[in-house]
C-alpha cells in the first residue's frame, strides 16, 4: 500500500490549487536548474537505474530509450514529443495529470528533453479532451511568464520551447509515428520501422515519443533519487503506477499505487471491493480495452504488473482495469470492442483494413448465437493471421480481446449457438 509521502501526483484530484504557485507549494520547479546541471549522462543513468518503464502501453525502459537519442546533433534539431493522445477505452490516467497535476509534466518535459538535447518539445492531446488542453495549456503560459520555459529556462541555461497540439480524435494516432504524422500536418497513419523516431522521427530529426505519465515522474525520480523509485514493486517492475479501475467495483476511481499490487489489494483497498461479492465476477481487462481478458478466479490473486499479468495471459498495458461482473454478456462487451477497432482501423494494412471487419461480423454473429460452432476456430485462426502481420499494433490490439474471450469463455459461446439452435434463446435473453 503505497503511503501519502511516497505520492508523486500530489493533486490527482484536484482538490488543490493546480497554478503554478500551488505546484511550487507542493515541492515542483524546485531546484529544478540544478537537477539539469548534473549533465545529460547522469539523468540518462539515474532514468536506468530507477526501473522505469514506459508507462504508456509498451513499458519499454525509459532511460533506456532516451540513450537511443544521437549523442552530438549532426546539425538537425532533436525533438520530445509526449503522447497525450490517450484514446485506449477504460483509460483516463494522463487526463488527471493534466488537468489537475499539468506542472508535473511541464517541469519533466524540461529535464526530458535537456537529457536528449532537444530545445523543443511537442505535447499531442487527444482531441476529445477540450479542458484538460485549457487547463495545460495555462499552465504552459503561467511556465513562460515565469521564466520556467524559453530563453535559458528555469535559469538552467538551456533554451527550451514547449508545445501543445490537439489531434482530431483518431486512435490511431496515440500510436507514435502515426503521432508524428498528425503533427506533421499528414494523415495519421503509422509508417514502417526502420528507420526508428529516434533516427529520424518528427520532420526527419531524432525523435523520441514518451507517454505522459513517463514523463510527469521524472522530477520526482531525480530528486529523491533512482532508488528510492525502484524500491516500489518487483524487480523489472519498478516504481508507482497510475491505475484507472472502471465497470462493476463497488467505487471506480483513478488512483496511484506501488506496482506489483495484488489485484485483490488494489480493489478491496480503492473501490470497496466488487459488486456483489468476489463471487460475482466474471472476467476482468486488466491494461486498458486492447489486451485479453482474464477469467475472475484467475484474476482475484494476480499480481499488478508487467510480468506477472503476463503470466495469467493478459498485460498491464495502461493498467486501465476493466471489471466485468457476472451479469455482463461478455460477448457482447468484446464485441464491441471489436467494433472499436474496426472503427478506427487507419486502412493502411490490408490485414487490419479487411481482418477488423470480418471479426467484426463474426462477433456480432456469436453475440446473437446465429454462428455455427466450427466459426469459433476459424474466428481465432483469422486473429492469427492479422496479429502480428501489420505495421503497428493496432492489428494486435483487435485480435487479442477476441483471443481473450474464445481461450477463457469458448463454453459461454458455445452455450449461445446451442441455445439459438434449440430456440431457447428467448428464455436466456430474459435472464
Amino acid at each position: 500500500m503505497l503511503k501519502d509521502q511516497d505520492r508523486i501526483f500530489t493533486n490527482l484530484y484536484g482538490m488543490h490549487d493546480r497554478t503554478l504557485a500551488g505546484a511550487k507549494a507542493r515541492g515542483h520547479w524546485d531546484g529544478t536548474a540544478k537537477l539539469i546541471q548534473a549533465g545529460r549522462e547522469t539523468i540518462i543513468e539515474r532514468m536506468k537505474a530507477s526501473g522505469l518503464r514506459g508507462r504508456g502501453g509498451a513499458g519499454f525502459p525509459t532511460g533506456l530509450k532516451w540513450s537511443f537519442m544521437p549523442k552530438e546533433s549532426d546539425g538537425r534539431p532533436a525533438y520530445l514529443v509526449i503522447n497525450a493522445d490517450e484514446s485506449e477505452p477504460g483509460t483516463c490516467k494522463d487526463r488527471e495529470i493534466m488537468r489537475h497535476d499539468p506542472h508535473t509534466l511541464i517541469e519533466g518535459a524540461l529535464i526530458a528533453s535537456f537529457a536528449m538535447n532537444a530545445h523543443t518539445s511537442y505535447i499531442y492531446i487527444r482531441g476529445e479532451y477540450v479542458r484538460e488542453r485549457e487547463a495545460l495549456q495555462a499552465a504552459i503560459d503561467e511556465c513562460y511568464d515565469a521564466g520556467l520555459l524559453g530563453k535559458n529556462a528555469a535559469g538552467s541555461g538551456w533554451d527550451f520551447d514547449l508545445f501543445l497540439n490537439h489531434g482530431a480524435g483518431a486512435y490511431i494516432c496515440g500510436e507514435e509515428t502515426a503521432l508524428i504524422e498528425s503533427l506533421e500536418g499528414k494523415k495519421g497513419m503509422p509508417r514502417m520501422k526502420p528507420p526508428f523516431p529516434a533516427g529520424a522521427g518528427l520532420y526527419g530529426c531524432p525523435t523520441t515519443v514518451n507517454n505522459v505519465e513517463s514523463i510527469a515522474v521524472v522530477p520526482t525520480i531525480l530528486r529523491r533519487g533512482p532508488e528510492w523509485f525502484a524500491g516500489f514493486g518487483r524487480p523489472n517492475n519498478a516504481g508507482t503506477k497510475i491505475f484507472g479501475i472502471s465497470g462493476h467495483v463497488n467505487t471506480p476511481c483513478v488512483v496511484e499505487e506501488e506496482m506489483s499490487i495484488s489485484f485483490e489489494e488494489l480493489i478491496e483497498k480503492h473501490c470497496g471491493g466488487i459488486r456483489g461479492g468476489w463471487d460475482n465476477l466474471l472476467a476482468v481487462i486488466p491494461g486498458g480495452s486492447s489486451v485479453p481478458c482474464v477469467r475472475g478466479e484467475n484474476m482475484r490473486d494476480a499480481v499488478m504488473d508487467f510480468d506477472a499479468l503476463r503470466e495469467v495471459g493478459s498485460s498491464l498495458g495502461t493498467a486501465a482495469v476493466i471489471v466485468m461482473d457476472k451479469q455482463t454478456d461478455i460477448i457482447k462487451a468484446i464485441w464491441r470492442l471489436s467494433k472499436f477497432y474496426k472503427h478506427e482501423s487507419c486502412g493502411q494494412c490490408t490485414p487490419c483494413r479487411e481482418g477488423t471487419g470480418w471479426m467484426m461480423r463474426v462477433m456480432d454473429r456469436l453475440v446473437r448465437g446465429e454462428a455455427e460452432i466450427e466459426e469459433i476456430d476459424m474466428l481465432f485462426d483469422v486473429t492469427k493471421q492479422v496479429e502480428g502481420h501489420t505495421i503497428c499494433a493496432l492489428g494486435d490490439a483487435a485480435a487479442w480481446p477476441i483471443q481473450g474471450l474464445i481461450k477463457n469463455f469458448r463454453e459461454e459461446i458455445e452455450d449461445r449457438i446451442k441455445a439459438n439452435k434449440t430456440g431457447r434463446m428467448g428464455a436466456m435473453a430474459a435472464e
